[in-house]
């Protein structure tokens, strides 16, 4: 059966399921509409709003917690900083505060508040040790009330970016912290941004009203419920039901609902699908240092490249929402339009790599094997998206073709960032950091021991990579960071070490009286403050 055959009889499967819902279903929705209100749904838990730890769901921390600066498409702009002076030797940032700033809890946002947070974070920098810049920061020094300073051991370029993240140099009420801490946990969620946390049931819902002495004015939009709810026909059915009205991409890159289902949804009527601009890229991560598979093989992982046929990805399974990625990295993303060597779609070509590595198919045998041991490795995927279990099932029957064995299983996606962090994976889904943190937050994590040291660390030339690395952050001359970035995204590249699939984007779901629907110049949170319904 062809992929296109599958394709098909999912979607007539979910049509029918539809047509027997809508036969069934009262004509009204079972939810009233509220104009001021916005229910979508998640597949996890938002889990510890901490902003200083990583468990936390970024949409539901972006709606809270708020950043000095912010990353936007026209660069680094003012946001809870209204302006900034930066020395000449690079290492001190003098933030100007803005002075009409409240906590949710009524406390002062200032200077001391900053220093607070921001000395908090670093207390844990081992947490943090894919962010150069905790490594950087010697000190936070109180100028006056709302004027602070940022010192750094050594220039780094990156700097501002990596403050403007969701996490963790965002801030928290000093009066959430537990003695004077934030590391072992907080007593409450008090942030400065448009929305604040209200009500959280463990593995149901979460709950958000307007802040109403926002500083940049009390959002239309005053309420905002997040509901968990599984991933495909049971967001569908409570689309169509009124129990939700809103869907959107989660930061863990997995989607709620297939394609098959987005666009009848988009054909009642009365939903709208808004699409982003291309904002990561989505691949397979193959664990170079794991010398007992092989995975540790250049040629094997080359061959897995070529095996993939990417654009009935594209535009089979994802139904042309995804474009083709042919590198790491799209071509928008800073230092990153490089001429590198394009491995298109090719049988024949991977045949040969595993061929010539000594994979042997004899004796009509379906899997290969050298030296007593089969050609097979186990690729992880989010259990949470349907169409990484689609994806993950085609890769499966394409490698087939070239005598390679793939088990493929779904798990959490915690468990597979654990898996990540431990090594313990051959191939596994995942995305880079995005459009807003890219190439330095990806790079950075190449040597992460929390991220993709196992899958850079068996490359033949990783310790060079590593020294560029580190001379890439510290660069103040322009051209010698492109070619130092070259460098590193050629090796890479080279090593196929990070096998690209498609470009992904962030789509929102929603009613089509919704207006205002605009993204950040990042893949993790949404700007609800600016909705308003029509």
């Amino acid at each position: 059966m062809t992929m296109k055959t599958r394709l098909k009889g999912a979607a007539i499967s979910l049509m029918a399921c539809t047509m027997l819902i809508a036969c069934s279903a009262d004509s009204s929705s079972s939810t009233e509409k509220k104009q001021d209100e916005l229910v979508y749904a998640m597949a996890k838990d938002i889990n510890d709003m901490n902003p200083h730890l990583y468990p936390g769901s970024m949409p539901a921390q972006g709606k809270v917690y708020e950043s000095l600066v912010e990353n936007t498409e026209d660069g680094i702009k003012p946001l809870l900083a209204k302006s900034w002076d930066i020395s000449e030797d690079g290492k001190v940032y003098t933030f100007h505060l803005r002075d009409d700033v409240t906590f949710h809890d009524g406390e002062p946002f200032n200077a001391e508040a900053v220093k607070a947070n921001i000395e908090a974070v670093q207390r844990n920098k081992e947490k943090h040790s894919w962010i150069q810049l905790s490594n950087k920061i010697v000190s936070v020094n109180v100028v006056d009330e709302f004027t602070v300073e940022l010192v750094l051991s050594e220039p780094y370029y990156p700097t501002l970016v990596e403050l403007s993240m969701t996490r963790p140099y965002v801030f928290l009420s000093p009066k959430d912290f537990k003695n004077g801490e934030t590391k072992d946990g907080v007593s409450g969620y008090h942030g400065t941004g448009p929305y604040a946390l209200k009500e959280h049931k463990v593995d149901q819902s979460a709950t958000f009203e307007a802040n109403e002495s926002y500083w940049g004015g009390e959002p239309k939009i005053k309420t905002i419920k997040a509901k968990v709810l599984p991933a495909g026909e049971t967001t569908f059915l409570a689309l169509q039901k009124g129990e939700v009205n809103m869907t959107f991409t989660d930061d863990r890159g997995a989607d709620s609902m297939n394609t098959d289902a987005v666009e009848q949804l988009k054909a009642s009527g009365d939903y709208q699908v808004v699409q982003s601009k291309e904002m990561n890229t989505k691949m397979i991560v193959a664990n170079s240092s794991k010398k007992e598979s092989p995975v540790s093989e250049k040629e094997v992982r080359e061959a897995i490249w070529y095996a993939i046929d990417r654009k009935t990805i594209s535009e089979d399974i994802l139904d042309g929402k995804e474009t083709v990625a042919e590198t790491l990295f799209s071509a928008n993303v800073n230092y990153a339009d490089l001429k590198l060597t394009k491995r298109p779609y090719d049988v024949k070509k991977a045949e040969a790599l595993v061929e010539q590595a000594g994979w042997k198919a004899e004796n009509g045998q379906a899997v290969r094997e050298k030296d007593g041991k089969p050609l097979a490795m186990k690729l992880y995927y989010d259990a949470n998206s349907p169409s990484q279990k689609t994806q993950a099932e085609f890769i499966q029957s394409s490698v087939k073709e070239i005598g390679m064995e793939l088990d493929i299983i779904g798990e959490e996606s915690t468990s597979i960032a654990n898996r990540r962090a431990t090594g313990e994976y051959d191939l596994l889904f995942n995305q880079t950091w995005g459009l807003a943190y890219d190439p330095q937050s990806t790079v950075n994590a190449f040597q992460s021991e929390a991220s993709y040291l196992h899958t850079t660390k068996g490359m033949a030339k990783a310790e060079e990579m590593y020294q560029k690395m580190s001379e890439v952050l510290v660069s103040q001359d322009e051209e010698t960071r492109k070619n130092l970035y070259a460098d590193i995204l050629t090796m890479v590249h080279d090593e196929a070490v990070f096998i690209p699939l498609t470009n992904g984007h962030v789509t929102v779901v929603a009613p089509k009286e919704l207006k205002g629907i605009s993204f950040k110049q990042t893949q993790y949170e949404l700007p609800f403050e600016q909705m308003y319904f029509e």
